[in-house]
């Protein structure tokens, strides 16, 4: 499965996702963008999106919740350190309380890895980030030598129209 994201203007990315309602969409709103997620098997509609791999997925998307980004640039040599390391540690976020949808997705033509996860809402996410802080895998940490550069979160909006207006 593969994951398209572009951005534009909220009206034009929810007229694109009203257009293709039997398309996994998932039209995601911050203070500074708007994104639009494209889930699919095949080819995606989007003219020229950002291309991602889902190497891990559980959960289905819902109409309102918070959505939170985690992009991690990796080098090409620590890539598989990193997806097997990852992936591993992420399992257990799918038991915490709040949570909604995870995707891990694999770049395909870039060095940045995003981790997405749909909470009910932002005091589930503030909760798990708390716990976590308590329990981070340091394995990954520790492995300092297979990132590029910095990580960093973008959050987001789903289902919050009246926000736009």
């Amino acid at each position: 499965m593969y994951t398209y994201i572009t951005t534009g203007t909220y009206y034009f990315m929810k007229k694109i996702a009203d257009q293709y309602p039997n398309e996994t969409m998932i039209l995601m709103v911050s203070p500074v963008t708007v994104q639009l997620w494209h889930e699919t098997d095949g080819a995606t509609i989007f003219k020229s999106p950002r291309k991602y791999e889902v190497i891990h997925s559980s959960g289905t998307w819902a109409e309102k919740g918070f959505v939170a980004c985690h992009h991690i640039p990796v080098r090409d040599e620590g890539r598989p350190v990193f997806e097997y390391d990852f992936i591993e540690s992420v399992k257990n976020v799918e038991q915490f309380p709040g949570l909604i949808v995870m995707r891990v997705l694999r770049p395909l033509s870039s060095d940045t890895y995003i981790t997405m996860t749909m909470w009910n809402d932002k005091k589930a996410y503030n909760d798990w980030k708390d716990d976590l802080k308590q329990q981070i895998d340091l394995k990954i940490v520790k492995n300092t030598g297979i990132f590029a550069g910095p990580s960093y979160i973008s959050t987001f909006a789903v289902g919050e129209e009246e926000d736009q207006e």
